[in-house]
């Protein structure tokens, strides 16, 4: 993702000026979809993923997100939930009332701006993921997951953030089981290998439709 969403040091300390600290353990959910709340969240500590469900259980996570990143600004709209939030690991929040979140965008067009920009790439990022869903088969989906995540560190690809195969599973709409045949396929075929807890992108997987 090219664009940043992370609050600034100068944006963080306005903005939680009047905050709420809140902690919960892993694996909380802090937040349900269909909810109405009034408060946008702020991430002190810790790391999130948003996440839709249906009745059955089945989970497919939309996205997660870590410290100094922010979530709720959909309160905007006094709308419900569009989806629910787990935390990955302990976390701390920052929340922030929505009438105070209103009053920082006024008084910070450029932050504001960042809300825009941030809408926007989500609503992007949406539409790709249909997309996919629609057009690819399992294999396109997960590379694509594995390409959207690895971050450049001293010239390799790599993907940090710690993957089960049930997370790749529950981000691609596919079972553990197939996941898990397609990244032996991508390991064996020399495209990726483990380096401790991080997957490092060797060579980018042929795109397969």
């Amino acid at each position: 993702m090219s664009l940043s969403f992370v609050l600034t040091a100068e944006e963080l300390r306005a903005i939680s000026a009047h905050a709420q600290t809140r902690a919960f353990p892993r694996n909380a959910v802090i937040l349900n979809e269909g909810d109405r709340t009034d408060s946008l969240y702020i991430i002190a500590e810790g790391r999130v993923k948003a996440f839709v469900s249906d009745p059955d259980g089945k989970e497919v996570v939309l996205s997660t997100q870590g410290v100094g990143e922010y979530f709720g600004e959909m309160i905007l709209d006094e709308g419900p939930r569009s989806a629910s939030i787990m935390t990955l690991e302990p976390s701390r929040f920052l929340v922030v009332p929505k009438s105070d979140f209103k009053d920082f965008l006024q008084k910070n067009p450029a932050f504001a701006v960042r809300v825009i920009e941030k809408l926007i790439d989500r609503v992007r990022s949406l539409t790709e993921n249909v997309k996919s869903l629609a057009l690819m088969d399992v294999y396109g989906r997960v590379a694509r997951l594995l390409l959207e995540l690895a971050r450049d560190r001293d010239g390799k690809l790599v993907i940090s953030e710690r993957l089960t195969q049930k997370d790749i599973a529950s981000r691609v709409g596919a079972s553990r089981e197939m996941v898990s045949l397609i990244l032996k396929d991508l390991e064996t075929g020399g495209y990726l290998r483990h380096e401790g807890h991080s997957i490092v992108i060797a060579r980018t997987p042929p795109p397969r439709w």
